[in-house]
């Protein structure tokens, strides 16, 4: 917007000459010294409000423009799972839903102290960590049910449509080798799942062979990897 200049006139028109026996009479645009202070104060007056009106014609950008700050990047996890410094793509390459096998790569038994659960962008993570170098034998592959335990026999239920069962040996979340022993793996016998695995139950800790059975939505195909520092065995299951 444009101001229009402001006019005042501080001096005025001089009255035109009267007859002398006329009453005088004022002329409407003299002023007074007190009204010439009143002038000048609203004129001045009347420049800030113009000013200030024309400083509010723009628009800001503040409210419309967005937030500099970026989204947290990565996927959304439902615990901290270390992973390996190779990360699954989406798609899991070379997935499938054939048993998966491999021999022991640890001096002795191998000592579990942590389990975790993780969703990923296209999977799902489950996650088994041991205390020192190297890794059980183990065997991971779909089971019918009913599930049962190691040593008892007695069925475990366990959420889902579709059952995995990670058996690994030698392996214990107990350590014998100690005098009276120690128990190593603290955490609890069931955990939540995530996306399409929807709980990760233990099946046994007996005579050195440990079982885990993961229940998940549907039969999808999963990959198995292996990580060091700490020893890690992870298992993928593909998710929409």
């Amino acid at each position: 917007m444009r101001a229009e200049p402001l006019r005042i006139d501080l001096v005025g028109k001089e009255p035109s000459g009267r007859p002398a026996n006329e009453k005088p009479v004022l002329h409407r645009g003299f002023l007074t010294a007190r009204k010439y202070a009143r002038r000048i104060r609203a004129g001045v007056l009347l420049l800030l409000i113009v000013a200030a009106t024309a400083a509010g014609c723009g628009s800001s950008s503040s409210e419309s423009e967005p937030s500099s700050t970026p989204p947290p990047a990565g996927t959304t996890t439902v615990t901290a799972p270390s992973t390996t410094a190779t990360e699954p793509t989406d798609s899991l390459a070379g997935a499938g839903t054939t048993a998966v096998v491999a021999p022991s790569t640890a001096k002795g038994t191998s000592l579990l102290d942590r389990v975790a659960v993780g969703r990923h962008a296209g999977y799902d993570r489950v996650v088994f960590q041991f205390r020192d170098e190297g890794l059980p034998g183990y065997r991971v592959e779909y089971l019918q049910p009913p599930l049962k335990e190691d040593g008892s026999g007695n069925p475990v239920d366990v959420a889902g449509n579709a059952f995995v069962v990670v058996r690994m040996e030698p392996a214990s979340g107990f350590d014998l080798s100690t005098g009276e022993g120690e128990l190593v793996y603290k955490g609890p016998k069931r955990l939540p799942g995530a996306s399409v695995v929807k709980e990760v139950v233990r099946t046994g800790d007996f005579e050195s062979v440990l079982s885990w059975a993961i229940g998940l939505e549907d039969k999808v195909p999963f990959r198995v990897t292996t990580a060091a520092s700490p020893s890690r065995l992870i298992v993928d299951f593909k998710s929409t």
